[in-house]
């Protein structure tokens, strides 16, 4: 695994381990993220507060299938599996990133797509 793969699987578990100070800490202050379907995050503040206001109490588990550099782009795809509330959701994830260079890289854009697959189970 190259350190940029280590760094985007670190980033994603980040994610699902709402651990926002991980996450904040390795995105660039001009962060652009792109929900497609939901809204465009624009800025650190705005990074900030959503990811905040993302933190899950559900349990999450992660699985990802693949994560692709060249350059300074990224594709990272998985499924995301929510638990809580005695209700079970799936999702399928893609996010696409641009990496702000190639030693050290933060997070500069980030495009995400997110497909609920099924229904909630119990």
């Amino acid at each position: 695994m190259t350190a940029k793969e280590d760094f985007l699987r670190k980033f994603n578990e980040a994610y699902a381990k709402s651990d926002t100070d991980f996450l904040i800490a390795h995105v660039t202050n001009d962060i652009e993220w792109t929900i497609y379907g939901d809204k465009t995050i624009s800025g650190i503040q705005d990074f900030k507060t959503a990811v905040e206001k993302m933190k899950s109490q559900a349990k999450v588990v992660l699985k990802l299938d693949q994560i692709i550099t060249h350059g300074k782009t990224a594709a990272v795809n998985g499924m995301i599996k929510m638990t809580g509330n005695g209700k079970t959701s799936t999702y399928a994830f893609a996010d696409i990133y641009i990496l702000s260079g190639f030693k050290n890289p933060k997070v500069k854009q980030m495009k995400s797509y997110l497909i609920k697959i099924g229904n909630d189970e119990k």
